[in-house]
């Protein structure tokens, strides 16, 4: 609690344009406006201080949790792994993330989506990592692309963000052409790091709008392919219970 405090103490204390914020005295209404705090931070350099009390708190908060190892975890298929939970508390090699083409996490305080969920629990070090990436290139992400960072307070080693394609309306071959891209970017930019495993989200499923049985056979499809060419070992890490049923289903 002490190191909880001391760190939202910082963050208020970065900015002059959020008014008289009282500090809650439960714990959990506590870590609720520390995520804010990250979540709106802008992409600064953090002092040595408050990044040794980030990294103690989210490491400590992660293993709190519980990791799972994937050589902890069966495989469904040869290489290929099924697995619901929660991404940031898995360890290997590399975890996706369903990015936005902004590149930098979301700004939405709290929100559940899983750009702010791994940004909160890596650090704050993340964000202003893809903002270097982002501004060294000059211009948004295109769809279809991916960059990969350092993961900092999460058990994976590296993270990977891809920016998926918005379906509204109807589904278009283009929308499948840019998802199939968006998981070979992911896979290709894995093998060219040396990285032996690797963890997908359900990649625009959430509010991108991508139908999910569809999702799912074009991760499956194009997993399949690549990996009779290269070594890698993927996770297709699930979080809704339908999803895990379309998952299960075609790789049964």
């Amino acid at each position: 609690m002490s190191r909880l405090n001391y760190l939202i103490n910082h963050l208020l204390s970065e900015r002059n344009d959020l008014g008289n914020i009282t500090i809650p005295d439960n714990e959990q209404d506590k870590f609720r406006l520390y995520r804010s705090l990250v979540n709106i931070r802008p992409a600064w350099q953090a002092d040595k201080s408050f990044l040794q009390a980030e990294d103690e708190y989210l490491t400590a908060l992660t293993t709190s949790k519980g990791i799972t190892n994937i050589a902890d975890l069966t495989p469904i298929e040869n290489e290929i792994y099924l697995w619901q939970g929660d991404i940031t508390t898995l360890r290997c090699g590399a975890i996706v993330n369903a990015a936005n083409s902004g590149m930098t996490g979301c700004w939405q305080p709290c929100h559940s989506c899983i750009d702010n969920c791994i940004h909160t629990f890596a650090g704050v070090r993340l964000r202003y990592e893809c903002d270097r990436i982002m501004q060294e290139q000059g211009h948004e992400e295109p769809t279809g692309k991916a960059k990969i960072t350092s993961a900092y307070n999460l058990p994976c080693d590296h993270v990977i963000h891809t920016v998926g394609p918005v379906v509204q309306g109807q589904l278009t071959d283009e929308h499948c052409r840019l998802l199939e891209s968006s998981y070979r970017s992911c896979l290709e930019l894995a093998v060219q790091n040396s990285i032996d495993s690797i963890a997908f989200c359900c990649i625009s499923t959430g509010v991108f709008g991508f139908p999910q049985r569809e999702a799912a056979e074009i991760a499956v499809r194009t997993v399949r392919e690549f990996i009779k060419k290269h070594a890698i070992k993927v996770i297709f890490n699930v979080f809704k219970e339908d999803d895990h049923e379309y998952y299960k289903e075609l790789l049964g």
